[in-house]
């Protein structure tokens, strides 16, 4: 490249196969399990995916006539692995800012280079082992055969959690399937979400570094923030006012969609998951509970955030199906334009108000 060569890099800067060594490094075991108990637990998880998606499809009207396509059980190492793929693929497009800087000369360019991609690398590994060890299961539509999208679930994960739980493990197993199933079938059924959600992961993190950057300005403020708000990611109080809006949207997205899969999960339960009450009221106390250094990790990470999420989603869900039915619902499908807003989610009526028009 020359010091008039303005086009942007594509991708992260990020050593990937630095991430997946230092996340299996760095991640713990999960429980002692013998050889019998650990192949149960896996085929429970593989029939449940099967079987938890057609009961989605009943409920939802969504992919029918749709191949059930099998679930990947993984460790919590070929979790991580998986995790590094997707993103990977998720991010390739992202263009880094190059405009209005000179190279420096070709080694000592290289070198920068390589001291960001092996840093980037080896703190994306050591998130990815933390979040390894609460992650039960996940539609990943950038990983698997192809980068054509698949659905992981962490056997380790779920045996752990459900025996902090104490709860049936065929039931527990078929919950966990029900809501991850849901995540893939949003992402097969609706043809235009995939590529939406790339292209508004491109356009955010593609800016990322100038809203940082113009953060730093305002860090007083944003520790202030930091303190008070514990439903709020550090991430999003680092951004300004264009940034703001992609991650608005974003926030929106991800919000219909965990409070869908949430939605689904409760209602499919009573019919097919005896337990489900029981299991619903256990693991809700136990999304709240952690240590003072777990809440910390969780806030600075965004898993408070998330956690949010699903509640926020749920009602949103909840309250419009419970008005319109799930066939009104089922309009939130059509295009990104029927995507709730940000400002809709707490206020499920404007969305049905603007979509509509009732």
């Amino acid at each position: 490249m020359t010091a008039t060569d303005e086009r942007p890099a594509t991708g992260l800067p990020v050593r990937w196969d630095l991430a997946v060594a230092t996340g299996s490094r760095l991640v713990p075991p999960g429980p002692a399990v013998g050889p019998e108990e650990a192949a149960a637990e896996v085929a429970r998880l593989a029939e449940g995916a099967r079987i938890g998606e057609g009961h989605v499809r009943e409920l939802t009207g969504l992919g029918a006539g749709h191949k059930i396509p099998d679930a990947a059980v993984v460790d919590r190492p070929g979790w991580i692995a998986s995790g590094v793929e997707g993103i990977r693929t998720l991010t390739s497009q992202v263009q880094l800012p190059t405009a209005g800087r000179t190279p420096s000369p070709g080694l000592l360019a290289r070198a920068a280079g390589t001291v960001t991609a092996t840093v980037a690398g080896a703190q994306m590994g050591g998130l990815l082992a933390f979040l390894s060890t609460k992650v039960l299961g996940q539609y990943d539509p950038f990983a698997g055969p192809g980068n054509a999208g698949h659905l992981l679930l962490v056997a380790p994960n779920v045996t752990a959690a459900r025996e902090a739980l104490d709860v049936d493990a065929e039931d527990f197993a078929l919950w966990v399937c029900v809501h991850e199933a849901t995540h893939r079938l949003q992402f097969t059924a609706v043809p235009w979400l995939r590529e939406h959600f790339r292209s508004e992961v491109t356009a955010f993190a593609s800016g990322m570094e100038s809203g940082v950057s113009a953060a730093l300005d305002r860090l007083p403020e944003i520790t202030r923030a930091l303190r008070s708000r514990s439903d709020t990611s550090m991430l999003e109080l680092l951004q300004g006012p264009e940034q703001g809006a992609i991650l608005d949207r974003l926030l929106a997205l991800t919000t219909l969609l965990e409070g869908h899969a949430e939605h689904v999960m409760d209602e499919v339960g009573p019919a097919v998951i005896p337990s489900v009450s029981t299991i619903r009221g256990r693991f809700t106390a136990r999304r709240r509970g952690g240590g003072p250094i777990d809440r910390l990790l969780r806030v600075l990470l965004g898993v408070q955030a998330k956690v949010k999420q699903y509640e926020q989603g749920r009602v949103f869900v909840d309250e419009v199906v419970g008005a319109i039915g799930m066939e009104g619902f089922n309009a939130v499908w059509t295009s990104p334009d029927t995507l709730p807003r940000r400002s809709e989610i707490t206020d499920p009526a404007a969305w049905m108000d603007r979509v509509h028009g009732s």
